[in-house]
């Protein structure tokens, strides 16, 4: 087993494969951007090394700062966590370059499943249903006048590159095709540094289902069920579920196989997930691939009672997977709330600042995936994300009554959160009988001042 590995990254998910590290024996180096020197990951860390100023372009996203680390450190491994470079084919090829194992697959499977209309291709010459949609890329709003005419409004305009809900418009009818091309083509460019756009039919009221898989070296693969994470803001994931109330065995099973068939397909490696629409007809379509662990990951963790960091970092040594598909079984029913920086009442506004209380929930069946604590200063210059919180009950119904539970035990001073937001979802009779779909938040939380 690797004897030192670094991670690249910060907050919870820094000390998330920090935690599982040490249980294998494995020593830690954290990087840390000077805004971050005093944070958890950092004391945590065997080893801990600064990269730069505060802003993420010139410390987490900084390749050659992050390798250097790893040189002068001695880590033979590098795991990038979630965001910043965990989806970057450049740096998994730089690990590669200077004798660095990248915890994660292979430079062009990253790159086949990152772009998501090269993603749309391989998906279907791999026989995984897809969204109708266009070919590939189109380059002229009359390309994207004609499929909409061929496959009927509404219609996403969706970017090439990139994730997180950038780069992502609705165009409900012909007279909003221009309005959405022009704005999502603009904040792709802002975002990814690439304008490249295509389409697809626009699904009304679909469920967010996601398949989280394994595969070790030797191209052996499992899936670990589904999460269902239709409960979202702007295509930002708030709530996570697992298993979906809306999967028969049978289909479970389908799309489970379907995921794995997708990534024997670019020999992938690692852990990922095969994230797909829902239609109200029970069909499925692939939407994207996270080539990476995802924040929810842990939502699968307690439903199959297994490590999932662990396994990927031991399958990056090269390790076969240390178990098989018939060994896993679902327990229960697991919920994650994702706990931001965010104030709810103000079309979730983002609110840093410095926490003067911090009381976070127990008990049976409850997990807190934090980095914070009373006194500690939540920067302006990263995502909103600072705390997970997850229950687990034997069914759905004792799930959401522990949540409850659990969120009204959650207290944190000093900024706002979405922790009340969650409690009123959880509230919702939609939400209680399990019919959610990816338009929740605007749809039946309008009080919320959603926009």
């Amino acid at each position: 087993m690797f004897k030192k590995i670094l991670v690249a990254n910060r907050g919870e998910v820094a000390l998330r494969v920090m935690r599982s590290a040490r249980e294998m024996g494995i020593k830690t180096v954290a990087v840390y951007s000077q805004a971050d020197a005093g944070s958890r990951h950092v004391e945590e860390a065997d080893e801990a090394i600064c990269i730069g100023p505060a802003p993420s372009n010139q410390s987490y996203l900084v390749i050659s700062n992050i390798i250097q680390a790893a040189l002068q450190t001695g880590a033979e491994a590098i795991h990038p966590g979630y965001g910043f470079l965990a989806e970057n084919a450049e740096f998994a090829q730089a690990c590669t370059d200077n004798g660095i194992k990248f915890i994660g697959p292979s430079p062009d499977a990253i790159n086949k499943m990152g772009n998501k209309s090269v993603a749309r291709e391989t998906a279907t010459a791999a026989g995984v249903p897809v969204v109708p949609g266009s070919p590939g890329a189109i380059e002229t709003v009359d390309e994207a006048r004609d499929f909409a005419d061929e496959v009927g409004y509404p219609v996403l305009v969706k970017a090439s590159a990139g994730g997180g809900g950038k780069g992502m418009r609705i165009a409900e009818s012909e007279g909003e095709l221009q309005k959405q091309w022009d704005a999502a083509r603009t904040e792709a460019l802002a975002a990814f540094g690439d304008d490249t756009v295509y389409l697809e039919k626009y699904l009304v009221r679909p469920r967010h289902i996601e398949i989280q898989i394994l595969v070790d070296q030797n191209g052996e693969g499992v899936y670990l069920y589904e999460r269902d994470c239709s409960v979202q803001r702007r295509h930002q994931k708030l709530i996570e579920e697992a298993p979906s109330v809306a999967l028969s065995p049978e289909r479970r099973k389908e799309m489970g196989e379907a995921a794995l068939q997708l990534a024997a397909s670019v020999d992938y490696e690692g852990a990922g997930t095969v994230e797909c629409l829902f239609d109200q007809d029970g069909s499925f379509y692939f939407m994207e691939m996270n080539t990476r662990i995802q924040v929810e990951h842990c939502v699968t963790e307690m439903i199959v009672d297994r490590d999932i960091v662990a396994e990927q970092i031991s399958i990056a040594y090269g390790n076969p997977l240390s178990f098989k598909q018939e060994d896993i079984a679902i327990r229960g029913h697991a919920i994650e709330f994702r706990i931001n920086a965010e104030d709810p009442r103000k079309n979730f506004q983002p609110s840093p600042g410095r926490i003067t209380r911090f009381a976070v929930p127990g008990g049976y069946g409850v997990r807190v995936d934090t980095y914070l604590e009373a006194g500690v200063d939540v920067p302006p210059f990263y995502d909103s994300l600072v705390a997970k919180l997850l229950v687990w009950g034997a069914t759905r119904e004792e799930a959401i009554a522990r949540g409850k539970r659990a969120l009204k035990e959650f207290h944190v001073e000093g900024i706002a959160t979405t922790i009340d937001f969650h409690y009123a979802a959880l509230d919702r009779p939609i939400f209680e009988t399990g019919e959610v779909y990816t338009d929740f938040l605007e749809k039946e939380m309008g009080d919320w001042d959603v926009g």
